[in-house]
């Protein structure tokens, strides 16, 4: 049976389309939590440190205290709409129930991007810590790539208990030894001889200060603006929280409560860390404007090189928690999309046995993969090696940013033409909180631009963008199937399809 809305058509799947497409549920509330902090934690060992460059310690704190009200307002309003929603779609979900076909596919790439994208940074971050601690040759990075995409897609694909298990363990250890290095630095924090030890030269940039005792803000306001990029690190992919919807044993009561959770976690976290690790004597904010490893060089001033390798290989476990819950993301992402036809659906078939979406997984992970190759042995291994970590970094930020300020418009859509869905949660902060996410990631992105690596960020984003609305065009639209996400939206829409007809189980 086919039916169609707008320039789009749909066909009804068969119980065997949706059966091979099965999901089972096991997360409870703490998983949830593990899944949204895990994915962020790395940004809280590595590449937030870089704001103090731009924007002195009180631009660093003013941009984190800004970016912390964006994620909250997004937070809140994803706590909102994905109990009312409760699909593994998430952003495509919420954007395609408010504006129709087009809006979900387009919020659901920008979310595509940054899902399949960033795994690859974080891989290359974790590389040069094993490359460090290991003594190897950076010409064999391409090896370590491959090694820990193979390790931890095993334990996403065998089995969705053990994948959170391993989350939450990872989450839970990275939490430790951030506290372990806070409650370290406190007796050897010296604020003001550390901390504020950046000023102005005379060409605007950042100057070491050796006696320390400089302004909260060396660069003014327009520090604390420049600054923004660098403290999305601080908060980048809670928002993934939703795509376990259908995993979650109860999401409308759990995934609220796990989003909460997870961004007060965060909040708390991102404030300790800003403060402490610029304040140990023998660090000091300026030296953080450009370190690769902050939290290993505060480790070191505290406690000597005598146990690197030690040191190392704690560092590096926040950033094996975001990668291992970012390729869960990218999996679930690419499943939803998949699953209702936007992308092939042969994308979205599960494990015969462990029910994940394996095809999904794999397929992302081999995109990212080859991605980085490219640009590796294009470029060579110091040039190519720069250019993961910048440009690729950049694609990532882009596309959360859009996907945010489309998540943020779903709601204020939501709340204004559909007032009556069932929301067992409803954000606090309202319209005007999802306004505020919109206004500061709007600001965000201009003060990206600056960055000269960019535009070749977006250009590759745009190539992307181009090849998937093409197929969503020439055959995308005209395949899509009657998934979960797309009975709600259109049910709620008011016409193509029975409002009362039964959905698919695709849990249990």
């Amino acid at each position: 049976m086919s039916t169609s809305e707008g320039s789009v058509s749909y066909k009804k799947a068969d119980a065997s389309y949706f059966e091979q497409r099965h999901l089972s549920r096991y997360a409870g509330i703490w998983s949830l939590w593990a899944l949204g902090v895990g994915a962020v934690i790395s940004g809280h060992f590595s590449g937030w440190n870089f704001g103090f460059a731009t924007g002195g310690w009180g631009g660093m704190l003013a941009a984190g205290a800004i970016i912390a009200v964006m994620y909250l307002g997004l937070s809140l309003s994803i706590a909102e709409m994905s109990p009312a929603l409760p699909h593994t779609g998430a952003a495509y979900s919420f954007a395609r129930t408010a504006m129709g076909p087009w809006g979900g596919f387009i919020t659901g790439l920008c979310e595509n991007v940054e899902y399949v994208i960033t795994p690859a940074v974080i891989v290359t971050f974790i590389t040069a810590y094993v490359n460090s601690i290991l003594g190897l040759d950076a010409a064999y990075s391409p090896l370590v790539w491959i090694a820990f995409y193979v390790i931890f897609l095993g334990l996403n694909v065998f089995g969705l208990e053990l994948s959170f298990k391993v989350t939450l363990v990872v989450t839970v250890l990275s939490l430790a030894v951030l506290v372990f290095f806070w409650v370290s630095a406190i007796p050897h924090m010296n604020f003001s001889r550390w901390a504020l030890n950046i000023g102005v030269g005379p060409d605007g940039t950042a100057i070491e200060l050796p006696e320390g005792g400089g302004a909260w803000f060396p660069f003014g306001f327009s520090g604390v603006l420049a600054t923004l990029p660098f403290a999305v690190w601080l908060f980048l992919a809670i928002e993934q929280l939703p795509l376990a919807a259908e995993e979650s044993v109860d999401p409308k009561r759990d995934m609220p409560r796990g989003l909460i959770m997870g961004i007060s976690t965060l909040i708390l976290s991102a404030f300790m860390i800003v403060l402490l690790n610029p304040s140990v004597a023998g660090v000091g904010a300026f030296h953080l404007g450009s370190s690769l490893e902050p939290l290993l060089d505060g480790f070191r001033a505290v406690y000597g090189d005598s146990g690197v390798v030690l040191l190392g290989i704690v560092a590096l476990t926040g950033l094996i928690a975001s990668f291992h819950t970012i390729l869960y993301a990218q999996g679930r992402q690419v499943y939803s999309l998949s699953r209702a036809g936007y992308f092939p659906t042969a994308l979205s078939l599960t494990h015969s046995k462990y029910k994940t979406p394996h095809v999904a997984m794999v397929t992302g992970s081999v995109v990212g993969l080859l991605v980085m190759m490219v640009i590796w042995f294009a470029l060579g291994a110091t040039e190519g090696g720069a250019a993961i970590g910048s440009v690729l970094l950049n694609m990532a930020v882009f596309g959360a940013m859009f996907s945010y300020i489309m998540q943020a418009i779903s709601f204020i859509l939501l709340r204004i033409n559909q007032p009556d869905i069932e929301r067992p949660y409803k954000s606090p902060l309202g319209i005007p909180g999802a306004v505020l996410t919109i206004i500061i990631a709007i600001v965000t992105l201009y003060y990206q631009v600056q960055d000269p690596n960019f535009s070749k960020g977006v250009l590759w984003v745009a190539v992307w963008f181009a090849a998937a609305i093409a197929y969503f065009a020439l055959i995308g639209r005209h395949k899509l199937i009657l998934s979960p996400e797309e009975e709600f939206a259109i049910a709620h829409a008011g016409g193509g399809t029975d409002p009362g007809a039964e959905q698919p189980a695709l849990a249990e």
